[in-house]
């Protein structure tokens, strides 16, 4: 007689992908401190500061979305959503591209919106970064 063992684990991406996607979200905050150390400062190196780290957020979410967009084309595991993940990293890509066109202007331009969009990205990077490394999985072993 045999028996199934139900079970719990977690399906996470590989290390490389791993290591990009939880590498936007320090970049993506310092960013969003730096906007706010401008805001209550009107030094103009912070902006700067956060033009040069939405720049690294955004290598790293993009090289992460073409692994996420990899994991579409493979397939979908049970109770994983790939597409929701991968829509959620597109969203917090494309939000950062229009926050570094937002901080491309003079420094002084920059607020208010630079900083509300810091804010949004940073939030949803560190969405995007929970849904990706955070994906249960139910199933028997492999």
């Amino acid at each position: 007689m045999t028996t199934a063992v139900q079970s719990t684990y977690r399906d996470t991406p590989n290390p490389l992908h791993a290591t990009l996607l939880a590498g936007q979200v320090p970049l993506f905050l310092g960013a969003l401190l730096s906007d706010i150390a401008y805001f209550r400062s009107y030094q103009i190196q912070w902006s700067n500061f956060a033009s040069w780290l939405i720049v690294g957020g955004l290598v790293f979410g993009g090289l992460a979305l073409l692994f996420a967009l990899a994991g579409l084309f493979r397939g979908a595991s049970a109770g994983r959503h790939p597409q929701a993940y991968f829509l959620l990293l597109l969203t917090t890509w494309v939000l950062a591209f229009v926050n570094a066109l937002e901080h491309a202007k003079d420094a002084w331009a920059v607020m208010p919106w630079g900083l509300a969009l810091s804010v949004i990205v940073a939030v949803l990077a560190c969405a995007a970064t929970w849904v990706g490394l955070a994906q249960p999985r139910h199933g028997g072993a492999r």
